[in-house]
């Protein structure tokens, strides 16, 4: 999944313990400071060390806790009567999935939200809430993920914030959005898929558009080439 795929990334480098190693060499060539930088040396590295410790505590807790709110996400829809196997996690219905899917990633949102277990956590209470159609809670978390500062996870709450607009009807700031990550892709949001979605918004207000679009990414994009081709059938089958 996207969440497995971020999460996946390893931790950056420390960059106050590398700043704080550097200025200890430097300040420790002149003896006379030699024990006062030694004093110093001890209270900031034990500083820095509980300050990581406790990030990598959170970091741990939030992944727990985001793994147990996927197994609400990801769950089975079964048949009323139909058993579930043992320690499974089902529902009969989309609705009362989604509802308590969305409140269990919100908790983990709000009680982790500096992490990024957390942060992925916002993002499908936003797909959560989606699914409900609620939209305009979509859009406030998606667009905090959007204002985080983290490229990977903007680009994908702008494509989700996309899709948002289209269902509720605002075009003109979808298509705004699909040009916006066609121009600046991401990792996780490869420009064919972005043209391939906008060929779709446009296949019902502009086939020609839409048309033109699907044809480039088959020229552009060979690997795509078989969902650029199904599209142009839908438009075929539409005239």
């Amino acid at each position: 999944s996207v969440a497995q795929h971020i999460l996946r990334k390893d931790l950056k480098k420390d960059e106050i313990r590398e700043k704080f190693v550097h200025g200890v060499e430097s300040v420790a060539s002149h003896q006379q400071m030699f024990w006062i930088v030694v004093v110093a040396a001890l209270v900031v590295a034990l500083a820095v060390f509980g300050w990581s410790s406790y990030t990598r505590r959170q970091t741990a807790k939030a992944s727990a806790a985001l793994d147990d709110a996927m197994k609400i996400f990801q769950a089975r829809i079964r048949a009323p009567g139909e058993p579930s196997e043992p320690g499974e996690v089902t529902y009969v219905d989309d609705k009362n999935k989604f509802t308590d899917s969305e409140r269990k990633f919100l908790e983990v949102a709000g009680q982790y939200g500096r992490t990024r277990p957390g942060q992925v956590a916002r993002y499908y209470a936003a797909l959560s809430e989606t699914q409900l159609k609620k939209f305009p809670e979509a859009e406030k978390n998606l667009k905090q993920l959007d204002s985080s500062g983290d490229e990977n996870l903007a680009g994908l709450a702008r494509f989700q914030l996309a899709g948002v607009y289209d269902q509720e009807g605002k075009g003109p700031q979808a298509v705004d959005l699909y040009k916006q990550l066609t121009d600046k892709p991401t990792v996780f949001v490869p420009k064919p898929m972005v043209m391939l979605t906008l060929a779709g918004h446009y296949r019902k207000t502009d086939p020609a558009q839409a048309a033109k679009l699907y044809n480039q990414v088959k020229q552009e994009y060979p690997d795509a080439a078989e969902q650029a081709d199904q599209g142009l059938e839908l438009l075929n089958a539409k005239s």
